[in-house]
Parts: C-alpha cells; structure tokens; sequence
C-alpha cells in the first residue's frame, strides 16, 4: 500500500527494489521478480485507501481540530463536479468503464476506456470527502447526489449549472444542507426573466414550483413540491451577468457580494483535478487491471488529502508570516507532494518519530512558497484536444 501511495512512474520492480531498499534502511534484500508487485496487489482491495481516507476525515473534522478546520459564516464549503479520465487500454477496463472511439485528420482511428471521477470535496481545507470511479457514461448529476450522503446539518453545496435543477435543489435541502448554485440561461422562468433584465445585484426570494417530471419522486422521497429560494444577480469582470441560486435567505447575513465571493471558491474545485491530473498523474495506472486502475485512483485521493493536513500548520505559519504583505506566501504545492512522497515511508511506516519527520516537512514546505496573486486575471483559454494530446504524449515532463 505505501509503494502504489508513492505513485511512482518507473517500471514496478524498480520501483519496489528502491522502495524495500529505503524501507530496510540500506540492508540488502532479496531480488523480487517481475510479478511480485502484481501478485500481490491482487490480494488487495481498492476499499483498503478508501477506509484510509475516512479515517483521515475523522481526524480533520473531529471536535478537537474544530478550531483548525476553515468555514465560511460556520459553513463546510464542499463542492460536487466531475472530470473524465483516461484510462488503460485493456480489454478488462474498457469493459468495466466503456469505450470512446476518435480519429485524427487522416482518418486513423483509435479506442481507448474512459472513466468519470466524481468528487465532493473541501474547498477551503482541501480534502475530499467522497471519491467515485465509474463509466464515462454514468450521469455526473446521478453521481451527486450519490455523494449528498456525505453532508452533515449545516454545509454549504457550491455547484456549477450543470446541476442546478429542481430535484437537485430540493434534495441537498432535504439532506439537510444548504447550496448556492450557478443558474444557466436556460433554467428556471424567473432566472431567464433576470437575465433578460441584465441588472447587477439584485436580490430576490421566490418560491420555485416542481416541474411535472420530477413531482412523482418528489413525493417518493418525500420532498416539498415548492421550495423558496433567493436569486441574486453579479456582474463578472468579463462584463457577462451570473445568477445564483441559494438557499441562505438572510440578505443581511448573507449580502449579494459575498454571494458571488464564496461561490468563486468552487473554482479550488477545478484546480484539485489539475493538481491530481496533473502532479499526481492520475492517469497514469501502474497496471492494466480493473482492479490496479482503482487502487490507484483511490490511493491518489488519499495522499492527496494526506498532502493537505501534513501541509497545515506550514501553511497557517505561512499565512501569519506573510499577512501584511501585499502577496501572501503560501505553500508550493509541486514541492509538497514530491517532498510527502520523498518521506513517505520515514512518515508512516518507521521507527522514525512522526513529529520530527513532520516538523523537517514543515521547514521544508516554508523554504519553497509562492506568492498569492488574488486579483490576477488570467484569460481561460480552450485547447482543442489533440493540442492537449499532443502536451501530454510528448512535452509533458514527467518526474518521480
């Protein structure tokens, strides 16, 4: 388990030679041969890092560590959103996950499996709650509310218009949550009204109706078949209008500006699936069966989350030493997953102290930060994807 959390991209048996060698402190071992790595992960089951992580949950949220955990008005901010990945292309995988077929200019034509990650995640304290592999076809709307088992009385659900609905509405509200949403053009009556009125910081409680299609579950499940909301209007710097849906009536707690701010914190969202795409390499599978494929995917969310309490007190000392400055520090987070898997070992599985392997961590992270740039506005720009392709097969760079 501690070799795959290391998400190594060497070959497997040099790999694990270099990792019994640090794990024995340089006593020679025994050669291993080709298979053993795969013979032994068969033994293995991907729930393993999945039971791991809750119990890294437990440790963040518990009472004791009440005043470490970030919230926003007393709020958990956690966000819903999916991603595809790609996968290896074996005949088991893409049985269990589907195909997706495409051709280049010249009419080649290749397959590949492909798979639909779906995360509820921590946006302020950077963890993941929840973490599901299944078929690129799986609807991710399904998905969410698979994770709304996760809520507890009191959290905040930020989603993108992908989802915003009636029946997603009403169900974070029945498990009890409270959401803000993005609301696309096309949705509710008195959104498309807003936007056709094309005016910033309006605010405004309305009592929105269940459609006829999904009144048969409503009553199933128990739900209310009206349900008030409040829609607030913001005005981007792009100069385009953005309604919001949210269940937080209270205009005086919750002002329309502060709305559209922790709404942006659903964009911490985006950059974890870089950070687990890009630096943890997720799609990179040490082996070709459905099994391998989520050991690795669920062991990349766990040192992922582990990445983010390890780098905790760096970052508060961080974030105190740098207050007054105009950027504040905080920690490099290409420099902490390389360093926590450098230390892995020494961290979880020696003789070694846990504090003082934590503590020359914390030094280390505070030498390498970065300065935080809160107002730049940095254009998105839409690679098309065989450009994107073309950077992953052959410029991408690759390390560890």
């Amino acid at each position: 388990m501690l070799l795959l959390l290391q998400k190594s991209l060497k070959s497997l048996q040099t790999h694990a030679q270099e990792f019994f060698w640090q794990l024995s402190q340089g006593v020679a071992v025994s050669s291993l041969s080709a298979g053993a790595v795969t013979h032994a992960r068969a033994k293995l089951r991907p729930s393993a890092f999945v039971e791991l992580n809750q119990a890294v949950l437990h440790t963040v949220y518990r009472p004791a560590h009440a005043g470490l955990v970030e919230r926003w008005h007393g709020h958990r901010l956690l966000g819903v959103d999916s991603s595809l990945v790609r996968l290896p292309s074996h005949a088991a995988v893409g049985e269990k996950f589907g195909w997706v077929q495409c051709a280049n200019h010249r009419g080649l034509q290749e397959r590949y499996p492909q798979g639909r990650v779906s995360v509820f995640y921590d946006v302020i304290n950077e963890v993941a709650l929840e973490a599901r592999l299944v078929a690129s076809t799986v609807a991710e709307t399904e998905l969410a509310h698979q994770h709304l088992a996760c809520v507890q009385p009191g959290d905040l659900v930020l989603n993108d218009r992908g989802f915003t609905g009636y029946r997603w509405l009403v169900a974070v509200r029945a498990a009890g949550a409270d959401f803000v949403s993005r609301c696309s053009r096309g949705s509710f009556a008195v959104v498309q009204r807003l936007f056709a009125r094309n005016e910033a910081g309006v605010s405004v409680a309305v009592t929105l109706t269940a459609p006829p299609e999904v009144r048969a579950e409503c009553r199933a499940q128990g739900w209310p078949l009206e349900l008030t909301v409040r829609l607030v209007t913001v005005r981007l710097s792009s100069g385009e209008l953005e309604v919001l849906v949210t269940s937080l009536l209270e205009a005086v707690t919750y002002p329309t500006e502060e709305l559209a701010k922790v709404y942006w914190q659903r964009w911490g969202h985006e950059t974890y699936y870089g950070r687990l795409k890009g630096r943890l390499d997720l799609e990179h599978c040490s082996g070709q069966t459905v099994e391998a494929v989520e050991q690795d995917f669920h062991a990349t969310v766990l040192l992922s989350n582990v990445e983010s309490v390890v780098i905790g007190p760096a970052q508060a000392q961080l974030a105190e030493r740098t207050a007054g400055r105009r950027q504040p520090a905080q920690v490099n987070r290409a420099v902490s997953v390389h360093a926590l898997k450098y230390r892995l070992i020494e961290l979880l599985s020696s003789r070694v102290p846990a504090e003082r392997v934590l503590a020359e961590l914390t030094s280390w992270f505070q030498a390498n930060p970065v300065s935080v740039r809160s107002e730049r506005q940095v254009r998105r720009r839409n690679f098309s994807p065989s450009r994107s392709y073309h950077y992953q097969r052959r410029l991408r760079k690759f390390v560890f």
